[in-house]
C-alpha cells in the first residue's frame, strides 16, 4: 500500500519508539526529506529510500524545520550520502549547518561531551555551496510539487514550517506542538506545546499557530510524532495551554523553588487535560512519556521569565 500523497513517516529512533519523526516525500521519481534526526538516524533514512524504491541520487532536498539536534543533528552525515541534494534551512540556522561548532559547544556545555557523542554523534559540516537559506515564503521547487517555507517562530527563531498545497498538509517541526501516539484515545490525538530553553516566545508561538491554521490544512505532520488530523481542535488546545503555562510561570516567578514548582504544575496541567481526553494511564506512565518535555518546558518558561524581567 502506497502512502497517501507520497508522504512516508520515518521513526528516527531517537530517545524511544514513536518519539521523533522525519518525513520522506516522493514525487515523480524524486525524493525530498523533511528533517532527519541525528547521525544515528541516517541508516533509517537510507532504508526509507530503499522502501520507496529510490536511490540516494534521486533525492533533491533535505529541508530542515529548525536546527535543534533531534531534527537536524544528522544533516551533515545524511547530506554526505545524498550527492544531488541541497539543504534548505532558515537563514538563522544556515550558519550552524555550515559550521556546527557553536551548536556542538552549546549543547555539550549543557549535556557533556559523552552524552552528546552517545545521543547525537559528532556533527558534520554541510558545504556552504549546498545550503539554501529559505526566507519566509521561499518555495522549494520539488519535482513539480512546490513546497513553501514559512517563518514560524515561537519555539525557536530559526524555525520554518513547510506547507504542501498538494496534500494540504503542514510539516510543522515543533511549532504545532507535540502529539505522541501513546496518548491517542477515542477522542483523537492529544497535543501540548513545546518550548525551548532559550528562544520560547508565547506571543510569537500564538501567531505562528494562527498563521498555519489560516492555510486551512487538512493534516499536520509534527516531528513528535506523525500525522494528525482534527487540526482546528488541536490548535485551540495549543492556544489554551500556552496561556495556561504562561499563567503558571508568572505565578511561580520569584519562588526559591521556581523550577520544581513549574515542573510539578505542568505535570498536573497535562494530567488533568489527559484525563479529560480519556487517557487512563497513571502518573508514572505520564512521567515516562512526558518527563523530558516537562523539564524542557519548565526551562523554556524560566528563560522567558528572566528575559522578560531584563527587558522590563
Amino acid at each position: 500500500m502506497q502512502p497517501e500523497h507520497g508522504i512516508h513517516t520515518i521513526d528516527t529512533g531517537f530517545h524511544r519508539p514513536r518519539f521523533d519523526a522525519a518525513y520522506l516525500l516522493v514525487e515523480n521519481g524524486r525524493g525530498a526529506f523533511i528533517d532527519c534526526g541525528t547521525n544515528h538516524s541516517v541508516p533509517r533514512m537510507l532504508d526509507a529510500l530503499k522502501h520507496a524504491q529510490l536511490e540516494p541520487e534521486q533525492v533533491d532536498f533535505l529541508i530542515l524545520t529548525h536546527v535543534h539536534l533531534d531534527h537536524a543533528g544528522g544533516a551533515g552525515e545524511l547530506m554526505a550520502r545524498l550527492p544531488q541534494a541541497k539543504l534548505v534551512v532558515h537563514p538563522r540556522g544556515a550558519r550552524h549547518m555550515i559550521d556546527p561548532s557553536k551548536l556542538w559547544a552549546g549543547a555539550s556545555a549543557v549535556y557533556g561531551e559523552a552524552v552528546m557523542e552517545r545521543d547525537y554523534g559528532r556533527l558534520r559540516p554541510v558545504p556552504s555551496e549546498r545550503v539554501i537559506e529559505a526566507e519566509d515564503g521561499y518555495v522549494v521547487e520539488f519535482a513539480g510539487r512546490p513546497l513553501m517555507c514559512l517563518d514560524t517562530p515561537g519555539h525557536a527563531r530559526h524555525h520554518n514550517a513547510v506547507w504542501d498545497p498538494h496534500s494540504r498538509s503542514c510539516f510543522t517541526g515543533d511549532t504545532f506542538g507535540l502529539s505522541y501516539r501513546d496518548f491517542d484515545t477515542e477522542a483523537g490525538p492529544f497535543i501540548l506545546p513545546t518550548t525551548s530553553p532559550v528562544q520560547f516566545d508565547p506571543e510569537a508561538l500564538h501567531a505562528s499557530i494562527a498563521r498555519l491554521l489560516a492555510l486551512q490544512p487538512q493534516v499536520m505532520y509534527p516531528t513528535h510524532f506523525g500525522r494528525i488530523e482534527d487540526v482546528a481542535r488541536l490548535a485551540h488546545d495549543l492556544h489554551e495551554q500556552i496561556d495556561a503555562m504562561v499563567a503558571i510561570a508568572l505565578a511561580c516567578d520569584g519562588r526559591d523553588d521556581r523550577h520544581q514548582a513549574l515542573t510539578e504544575a505542568f505535570a498536573e496541567l497535562y494530567a488533568r487535560r489527559l484525563a479529560r481526553h480519556g487517557w487512563t494511564g497513571n502518573r508514572a506512565q505520564l512521567q515516562t512519556l512526558l518527563g523530558v518535555d516537562i523539564e524542557l518546558n519548565a526551562q523554556g518558561l524560566e528563560v522567558w521569565l528572566d528575559r522578560r524581567q531584563r527587558e522590563a
